[in-house]
């Protein structure tokens, strides 16, 4: 995809995701029913490499390491994100001179330094520029599982597509303007949701080179939602959901309902009865849509279908769940299920007695 707009840090996409919790079986166990492999073991930490088609997770166990300190204070968390850039050495400069706080990560002999800034709630931000095969940050710093297939596809997802972050109210500004600051991130999305009960607003920001899409949720003023509830449990703000993409939602929903993940409520039948008058002509099998409880998105007019496809795990990483999305040329987030999403946990809530419902 061209530059959407000047990318002074070269950014390319996500590079991977970093995880820890103070009992990495949560990690383990939560990655194997979304269908990662492990492939691949650092040279000299505690670490590992858990992947499915080009999406890369990190395992982070090493004692007394900036993950480790972070699960201590989050427990099972992401802790960390990287991203791909063309000159890591410039972006970091760069980043620094934009008001970046540095962050060392320390290296054995014959380890790649990893240069690295403080993100959101204290989550470690890497800038990686060696991601070409053969010659990655893993072909260096880590070793392949013999007789394990490095690329396996997994349940089917192919990248990460989104990663939202949850902020506490009156900071989403803030870390937008970090984003555009640093990296000339752009707003191409706000929502402002409301629930029976509860409400938040959501901006959405853009990398320029229109790979990296992180959206910021922040609770509404009179809180108690499940902005809130995220926050108190992972006791700050951080990484609420992680969206990898793929090319047909119906199989690799059907994959991952084998692996026995447990889904986000679905929605109401009403949903599915609506949705021809909401995007009439959209094409898409309803029963098989509600059979699975996939939302629907996306815009119909003049006949040529623009739309998205997506679904939701239930919390499987401490407060964290994930997306499973498929584009149809559609590039938003789902705005049209926003509110039916956020109902759905909203509803959630009532049920656990997190939100009294209204008498």
């Amino acid at each position: 995809m061209a530059d959407l707009f000047d990318n002074p840090m070269g950014l390319d996409g996500f590079e991977f995701v970093e995880f820890a919790a103070p009992d990495p079986k949560v990690l383990t166990d939560a990655f194997t029913l979304l269908g990662f492999t492990e492939v691949a073991k650092h040279r000299s930490k505690d670490v590992t490499l858990w992947r499915q088609g080009g999406i890369n997770f990190v395992i982070n166990n090493e004692k007394y390491s900036q993950a480790y300190y972070f699960a201590q204070e989050h427990g099972p968390s992401a802790c960390g994100m990287a991203f791909r850039v063309k000159n890591a050495h410039e972006a970091y400069a760069l980043a620094l001179k934009n008001g970046a706080q540095p962050v060392e990560i320390p290296t054995g002999p014959m380890e790649l330094r990893l240069p690295a800034i403080k993100g959101i709630g204290g989550a470690t931000v890497y800038l990686i520029d060696r991601y070409q095969e053969g010659t990655s940050i893993y072909d260096i710093d880590f070793e392949f599982i013999e007789g394990v297939d490095r690329n396996p596809a997994g349940c089917g997802f192919k990248v990460i597509d989104h990663l939202t972050h949850n902020v506490y109210r009156g900071r989403m500004q803030f870390w937008a303007d970090y984003y555009q600051k640093l990296f000339n991130f752009r707003e191409i999305r706000y929502f402002d949701i409301k629930g029976e009960y509860t409400g938040l607003t959501s901006k959405a920001m853009t990398a320029p080179d229109g790979k990296i899409r992180i959206p910021l949720n922040e609770e509404a003023a009179n809180g108690g939602g499940q902005i809130e509830e995220y926050l108190m449990e992972f006791n700050g703000e951080g990484i609420q959901h992680i969206a990898f993409s793929c090319d047909n939602l119906y199989e690799c929903w059907d994959r991952l309902q084998k692996q026995g993940i447990e889904f986000m409520a679905a929605p109401p039948g009403a949903y599915y009865e609506m949705l021809d008058e909401r995007l009439p002509n959209h094409g898409e099998p309803v029963d098989e849509l509600q059979a699975r409880g996939i939302l629907l998105d996306g815009t119909t007019e003049d006949d040529d279908p623009r739309l998205l496809l997506q679904i939701f795990s239930a919390n499987m990483v401490g407060p964290t769940f994930f997306e499973f999305i498929q584009r149809k040329r559609d590039e938003g987030f789902g705005e049209g299920n926003f509110k039916a999403l956020f109902e759905s946990i909203e509803r959630d809530q009532v049920a656990r007695g997190k939100v009294a419902a209204a008498t």
